[in-house]
């Protein structure tokens, strides 16, 4: 187990959760920060989390998500890093 899967471990233990894997989570993180702005993306991260607290479903709340930043990325306006 690497650094990174301990520490989720750690902190889904300390919260009560499950966390199906980051994968999906560092790939979005990813995006946003290369493709809107870099302290965008945990901002993002936990914007989705607080969607899927709510009730959404996980791939469509990834999915909106990535729709945008392609949306945003597809503008032409260069990108401030």
């Amino acid at each position: 187990m690497n650094e990174l899967d301990q520490w989720m471990t750690t902190v889904c233990d300390a919260l009560g959760i499950e966390l199906p894997g980051s994968g999906p989570i560092l790939d979005l993180a990813r995006d946003v920060a290369h493709g809107v702005l870099r302290p965008a993306a945990p901002v993002t991260a936990y914007l989705v989390g607080l969607a899927v607290g709510r009730g959404a479903d996980p791939a469509e709340a990834f999915a909106t998500v990535t729709a945008l930043v392609d949306a945003h990325t597809g503008s032409g306006a260069e990108q401030p890093r």
